[in-house]
């Protein structure tokens, strides 16, 4: 039996280290582990989306440290051929005359991606390395903001104040996305999940249940998909870990991006 554990755990070393020069020299995103457990989900003093709070469960998951890049977007799209989104045209800029031309900085969050964008990159990027990658549920991305079971139930990702956690307008002054990871992480050491860019979540948008579940996976179907966090564009108050939106899955703008999941 001795014999046998030291094998399996020599396997698991060499699987680790084997996984490491695969991935050595590659843009990939840096993931942080989130030990499963059980939260609260939602918030009874919130929208009416956001209603009822009810009991979650969680299996044990790695989710991104920081939204997707432009930069790693953008060796995905050099591997694969795909198009880079289009940036901001002059109609735009004229529409927002504070904006600088801050969207494709290799350390801002990727935007003006659809949700089948950020689908199709986890897609490539579980080919590339092996492993299982996707968009998080909305359960996943809430417990991993609220800080999973290190939660000190904070307002928003890691503070009570959006200004220690969050780029929003007031404090972007409607500029643009920043580079990710600038400002104070939340209590597992995870950037940016409030504000900077609104992050799709695997889930279809509706009501919430009213019973306990367990790895929830949202509605069945709906014309809507959800989005979560908050923006550089928005109020702080749709940064707040419990504000959720449901936007069309093929819609996007220059305020949508996305972060990673991965099971163990």
């Amino acid at each position: 039996m001795f014999m046998f554990r030291k094998l399996f755990l020599v396997c698991i070393v060499a699987n680790t280290i084997f996984l490491g020069q695969i991935l050595k020299g590659q843009n990939f995103p840096e993931m942080v582990f989130v030990k499963g457990g059980s939260f609260q989900m939602g918030d009874n003093n919130g929208d009416a989306d956001e209603k009822p709070v009810h009991p979650v469960t969680l299996n044990d998951f790695y989710i991104g440290k920081y939204e997707i890049t432009v930069a790693q977007y953008k060796a995905y799209c050099k591997e694969t051929g795909k198009k880079i989104p289009v940036e901001p045209n002059a109609d735009w800029y004229e529409e927002h005359p504070n904006a600088s031309k801050w969207v494709w900085k290799d350390n801002n969050p990727i935007v003006n991606v659809t949700w089948k964008e950020a689908s199709d990159y986890c897609e490539w990027l579980s080919a590339k390395t092996g492993q299982k990658y996707s968009l998080p549920t909305e359960a996943q991305w809430e417990y991993a903001a609220r800080g999973g079971n290190q939660s000190k139930n904070y307002k928003y990702s890691g503070s009570n104040s959006a200004n220690k956690v969050a780029w929003y307008d007031e404090t972007t002054y409607e500029k643009g996305t920043q580079p990710v990871g600038q400002l104070k992480s939340n209590e597992l050491g995870i950037f940016d999940m409030s504000g900077n860019a609104w992050e799709w979540c695997k889930d279809f948008f509706g009501k919430y249940p009213s019973g306990s579940q367990k790895n929830p996976t949202g509605p069945e179907s709906s014309p809507f998909r959800v989005i979560r966090g908050g923006s550089w564009y928005y109020v702080s108050q749709l940064a707040r870990l419990t504000a959720r939106d449901g936007p069309y899955p093929h819609y996007t703008n220059y305020n949508y991006g996305f972060r990673v999941v991965r099971n163990p």
